[in-house]
């Protein structure tokens, strides 16, 4: 497909998702993209600027402090950015898109995902819910598979998830075993249910403190989205980010410094669920396209 009809049907699809949140009630919210401090996490490295202050690796700080302000349902299409982040499917700077939903879990969030990603391909090609990518028929009508995270790895790897995470692992495992395992499902795929270690910024089952609430969907084997139903302890949410800088000063890397206001504020969040979707992923399924340098305007390197 030419660069110029993919640029289209980017454009096609990104008023599809507007459609779709407005369509259902969501309130469509702009953040600041440089802000004090973004979520530290273990493998994301924010962009400095001139000042003290970064780009925003991802808007989830400032809209889960809008949620705290009282909002119920948002979403934001955002650009984003990440350090060193370069490859077929990597852009340091890369179109997101974020909703939250109050009063409600990530199991909201997945029927969501499944209702979405069937109303953009439905209004992009017509009533087909089905197209190629890489050569393989994806089907959008639902049920889609949900597959827990140990579920996954006892079947595809035929290992304990513990035991990769303990030995440093599971990165490897989760990238050639169970990422190639789940693109040969021709169906969207969420894996769910994420070891406590895996947490990020997810709270824990109730009846199973040793599980995150938390998942990603695949499509054709491509990571697409990571959701969760938030954590709403301020003590617990500090302890993590502190626990990702000590990761991050043992690999090598720089301390980043605490949201104080979102962790200020964490305790007045109703209880809730958000989710990351990169756009330009989506389109490179919708394109049925291998690279993410064919859904951009311009990579990095033509600037």
């Amino acid at each position: 497909m030419l660069k110029i009809d993919v640029l289209r049907l980017r454009a096609k699809a990104i008023k599809a998702v507007r459609n779709f949140f407005w369509s259902r009630g969501f309130l469509e919210v702009e953040t600041p993209l440089l802000i004090p401090a973004n979520a530290p996490e273990e493998h994301i490295n924010p962009i400095p600027t001139l000042s003290s202050w970064q780009l925003q690796t991802s808007p989830e700080i400032c809209m889960k402090r809008l949620l705290c302000n009282g909002h119920k349902k948002i979403f934001q299409i955002s650009h984003c950015w990440r350090s060193d982040e370069r490859g077929s499917r990597h852009l340091s700077e890369f179109t997101m898109l974020e909703w939250y939903r109050a009063d409600s879990d990530y199991q909201a969030l997945m029927t969501d995902c499944e209702e979405l990603l069937q109303y953009v391909v439905s209004t992009c090609f017509a009533d087909c819910h089905c197209f190629n990518q890489n050569s393989k028929k994806i089907t959008y009508t639902s049920p889609w598979k949900r597959i827990c995270v140990q579920e996954a790895f006892l079947r595809f790897a035929q290992v304990e998830v513990s035991d990769c995470i303990n030995k440093g692992l599971y990165e490897d495992i989760l990238t050639s075993i169970i990422e190639p395992a789940l693109a040969e499902f021709k169906a969207p795929v969420i894996l769910m249910d994420y070891p406590v270690e895996l947490a990020a910024l997810a709270r824990t089952k109730p009846e199973n403190n040793r599980i995150a609430e938390r998942f990603e969907l695949y499509v054709g084997g491509l990571e697409l989205a990571n959701g969760f139903s938030e954590l709403c302890d301020p003590l617990e949410q500090r302890r993590r980010f502190e626990e990702a800088n000590k990761l991050r000063v043992n690999n090598g890397q720089v301390i980043l410094p605490l949201p104080e206001p979102f962790l200020d504020l964490l305790a007045t969040m109703p209880q809730s669920s958000g989710i990351a979707l990169g756009i330009d992923r989506l389109i490179m399924l919708i394109a049925g396209v291998d690279t993410i340098d064919e859904v951009v305007a311009f990579t990095q390197e033509e600037l």
